[in-house]
């Protein structure tokens, strides 16, 4: 007798599943851990793996969650990226692009912050204070996200 499947929170993250990002009638299972140590799915409808971190600003990130957390740490506290790099010893290029992530899925990640890191939405300001500051070298998608959560965004 096989034993009961656990609650799964996760929706397909296909386009292309006819469930993607529906809750009623998915059909996903757990499949182990990646190297990174993030949680592997596997949809049976359109039989497509994917991770918990698709669709996210984690995603195909190598480092771990707790080290992404120290690091947006120290863009908090208004610390340079060669200053976090030199306390983490992770390549500025790295920090760079994960500040870049952030910036394209700002709404997303502001959301994290608040309630995985505990904190508090003039925290968040001021980090994004800083990324706008250093915004030349920003995508127009990570600008148009950043857009997004400054002050005085209204949408359309």
């Amino acid at each position: 007798m096989a034993r009961p499947r656990s609650k799964i929170d996760i929706t397909c993250q296909n386009l292309k599943c006819r469930y993607f990002l529906k809750e009623r009638g998915k059909d996903i299972v757990k499949r182990g851990k990646n190297r990174a140590g993030h949680q592997q799915y596997y949809c049976n409808h359109c039989h497509k793996w994917f991770v918990e971190t698709a669709n996210t600003p984690l995603y195909h990130k190598h480092l771990s969650e707790s080290e992404i957390i120290v690091i947006c740490k120290h863009l908090v506290e208004k610390n340079g990226i060669r200053s976090i790099e030199r306390i983490t010893g992770h390549h500025r290029d790295t920090i760079g692009r994960l500040l870049e992530d952030m910036a394209e899925h700002a709404e997303v990640m502001n959301e994290y912050l608040i309630t995985n890191l505990e904190l508090t939405p003039f925290e968040c300001d001021e980090l994004w204070s800083f990324v706008k500051k250093n915004k030349r070298r920003l995508s127009p998608a990570a600008q148009l996200g950043l857009k997004k959560v400054m002050r005085g965004f209204t949408p359309a």
